[in-house]
């Protein structure tokens, strides 16, 4: 990993455990929408697929300010971890002798 990739990471890790406990409490665009015309109540209970980490908030923890930042570590490392993957599928398909 170079050096600029590395710093990159750690940058996102520092804002994802410090910052995202300070995000808005209020919901998004699409579920105020929801919220305001009254259709909201009638999709829950009937997800299509469960969320591994509900409302950006790591379960089981009990202080949300925490579990908050846990959800958005876990969030980065998730995401780094599938775009390097991504890159090394990349990389190999366009050069197979590496």
């Amino acid at each position: 990993m170079t050096r600029k990739l590395f710093l990159g990471l750690l940058a996102s890790l520092l804002v994802a455990a410090l910052l995202s406990p300070f995000a808005s409490p209020h919901p998004d665009g699409l579920e105020r929408v929801a919220e305001d015309k009254n259709f909201l109540v009638k999709a829950e209970g009937k997800e299509v697929l469960s969320s591994p980490i509900p409302d950006y908030v790591m379960p089981g923890i009990g202080n949300e300010s925490l579990a908050t930042g846990v959800a958005g570590v876990t969030g980065v490392l998730l995401t780094f971890g599938f775009m390097m993957g991504m890159k090394k599928l990349l990389i190999h398909k366009q050069n197979p002798s590496a």
